[in-house]
């Protein structure tokens, strides 16, 4: 297996410089997990070589079991090269910069019961968002896809997202194609079948239904509310709308309809994830400080499964079986990042001017090899002039 990350690199890199860097990739990050995937991937692997593509996907890979994934391999990131204290700080400065822009739009919206209009200057990122992704697909894809066992996956996954299956079903058919094959037909290095009586293990997930809790009004109880919630985030940030709606409008009432229409949009103009719609339900109860423990406590489960998963990943990597079950998951998440793309397409790309500025923006990247951060400035540049509607 090639290394984790160049010795020579990780040993110039501090800590505090990888916490700046992902502090200033939660600040450009816009266009949801896929996105910063895509940001990440350039960074770590691409430019500073810290990691190496394999080991980068199985932590996109494990981070989608629960809660924000994007989040989550922050968490891995910062744990592999730094450990416990890496991860956390890693994650929190990955989060910062959309916890606090929802803290400002929060205090402006229930202040003056407005959105600040921002839409118009973010129009211009949707098709360079789109870029990005296809553009971190190719990076991955041509080092990751090497068979046509692996391809298959590839097609599998980007098949269940257009059919919008759950993520968690096409990890779970990859892990168990890892396992039969073996990481062998997987790479591309042998054509043989699976030795006789080995099969793929068998993978099962069960979730119970979280119990109802009363209303509570204390900084506690709604600490309790969202830690709950946080048990059942599988799937994505948009998983959280219908959840978060039923707990803080049906069955609270903490927020109305139209208030809760206002945080998803809110949060949707913010660079991080979706999720932060619980730092927007926070404030409304508890101000700022709400704001902040309705936060923590939606992350604290997946935080804790991802610090636990980081843990053993080093251990566990090198044996065969874990070997197998990662080769699966490789192409499984190329597949669902291309997935991720063409489900966003539709709506990011308007008419001709976003067609130009998503060819425009692939080129920069794929030929010229520009930083993603000017391509961003560049889209939104475009929104800002009005080019795109």
């Amino acid at each position: 297996m090639t290394p984790a990350a160049d010795p020579v690199a990780k040993t110039a890199l501090r800590l505090r410089d990888l916490v700046l860097m992902f502090f200033r990739l939660g600040a450009i990050g816009f266009g949801g997990g896929m996105a910063v995937i895509a940001l990440l991937e350039h960074e770590l692997v691409q430019r500073r070589k810290l990691m190496d593509h394999e080991e980068f996907l199985h932590g996109v890979a494990l981070g989608q079991i629960l809660g924000p994934f994007a989040v989550n391999t922050s968490f891995f990131v910062g744990y592999r090269l730094f450990g416990s204290l890496g991860g956390l700080a890693c994650a929190a400065a990955f989060l910062a910069p959309s916890v606090a822009l929802v803290i400002l739009l929060s205090w402006l919206y229930f202040s003056f019961h407005t959105i600040p209009a921002l839409r118009t200057a973010l129009l211009g990122l949707g098709p360079v968002v789109i870029a990005l992704i296809l553009n971190a697909a190719w990076s991955m894809g041509r080092k990751a896809v090497r068979s046509w066992t692996a391809g298959l996956l590839v097609v599998l996954a980007l098949g269940l997202t257009f059919f919008k299956v759950n993520s968690l079903v096409a990890l779970l058919v990859g892990a168990a194609v890892g396992l039969w094959v073996g990481k062998d037909v997987l790479s591309g290095k042998s054509s043989l079948p699976p030795k006789e009586g080995q099969f793929p293990a068998l993978l099962v997930l069960g979730a119970a239904p979280v119990a109802a809790a009363p209303v509570a009004s204390s900084l506690v109880g709604t600490a309790w509310i969202f830690l709950k919630v946080g048990f059942l985030f599988f799937g994505g940030g948009f998983v959280l709308v219908p959840i978060l709606h039923q707990k803080l409008v049906v069955a609270l009432g903490w927020l109305s309809p139209q208030e809760f229409l206002d945080g998803v949009a809110i949060s949707n103009l913010t660079p991080g994830p979706i999720s932060v719609l619980a730092t927007f339900a926070g404030y409304r109860v508890h101000g700022v400080l709400g704001a902040l423990v309705a936060t923590l406590a939606l992350f604290a489960p997946a935080l804790v499964l991802m610090g636990l998963l980081s843990h053993f990943y080093g251990r566990l990597k090198d044996l065969d079986h874990a070997q197998n079950l990662l080769a699966g998951l490789t192409p499984t998440v190329v597949g669902l990042i291309l997935g991720a793309a063409l489900l966003l397409a539709p709506g990011a790309l308007r008419g001709l001017p976003g067609f130009a500025l998503f060819g425009v923006a692939l080129l920069l990247l794929l030929r010229f090899h520009w930083h993603p951060a000017f391509v961003l400035g560049l889209g939104a540049l475009v929104g800002v002039a009005g080019w795109i509607k």
